[in-house]
């Protein structure tokens, strides 16, 4: 009778042990469930600049895909598209190479469109996003203007993030009544310029080994005259397009010193 006594005791025992063990792991369960979800797209949200070495250097990433997203009307000239590709690949070390990518979308609505609400636009159409050892950039040639523009000025593309940029088609085409030799120059330029901001160009993190050739009065710009990274590479009033590309006949490159700033980014 005690044997059966003490049995019954240690049989308790077990299935209190074992209904308090399926309780605590209900509980982390309910733990689990409430931790947030990791945002598949956190790699491409990244302050501008934070990823100059990853899209230059082959050490985190060995490929790199551009998208380019534009409507039907908005599509850049296929001498800028060429041209932007070889500017890339003449930048990249990438084992695995650079692959471009065009995606056509429909019109976006609401323009003049603030930053706030390109960065919705990329959210709703942007296809092509940081994975494995693929790097993915993001172009938007947009079919509104920015709503920073003014009666005199008007902004032709800004980048504003790590791995994103958006380039003011309709304004551009605009400005250059898209003469034949004028839109290209200033589309490519405009294209190239802001890529040069997401390379980190000038001084965007603070990390330039040339600090003293950015433009203080127009920060995060070179002071050097003729380089792509110039403040007037891409700054143009409605009426002065003309003088922008009076004795230009090319894209404005690199100076010394950004190339320089370049090669301290990507590792060299």
């Amino acid at each position: 009778m005690k044997n059966r006594f003490l049995a019954m005791k240690i049989m308790f025992r077990n299935i209190t042990f074992f209904f308090l063990l399926a309780i605590a792991l209900q509980a982390c369960k309910k733990d689990d469930d409430n931790q947030p979800v990791e945002d598949p797209r956190a790699e491409n949200k990244q302050p501008l600049g934070a990823s100059a070495e990853d899209i230059l250097s082959n050490s985190t990433y060995q490929k790199l895909t551009v998208e380019l997203v534009y409507s039907e009307f908005y599509k850049p000239t296929q001498q800028t598209i060429n041209h932007f590709k070889d500017f890339i690949n003449g930048l990249v070390n990438k084992s695995q190479g650079v692959v471009f990518v065009e995606t056509v979308v429909e019109e976006q609505p609401n323009d003049p469109f603030t930053i706030e609400e390109i960065k919705e636009i990329e959210d709703r159409v942007r296809t092509q996003y940081t994975e494995g050892n693929n790097i993915a950039i993001y172009v938007f040639f947009s079919n509104g203007s920015s709503q920073n523009d003014t009666q005199t000025r008007v902004t032709l593309g800004t980048a504003y993030r790590n791995t994103s940029m958006v380039i003011y088609e309709r304004t551009i085409k605009v400005v250059t009544n898209e003469d034949s030799v004028t839109l290209p120059l200033l589309e490519t330029t405009t294209v190239e310029h802001e890529f040069g901001h997401i390379l980190g160009l000038t001084n965007i993190q603070n990390d330039d080994i040339h600090e003293s050739h950015e433009d203080l009065e127009n920060l995060k710009h070179c002071k050097v005259e003729g380089c792509l990274m110039y403040y007037d590479a891409t700054n143009v009033t409605k009426s002065s397009v003309r003088n922008f590309v009076q004795g230009r006949n090319s894209v404005p490159v690199f100076d010394p010193l950004c190339l320089e700033d370049l090669d301290e980014k990507r590792g060299l």
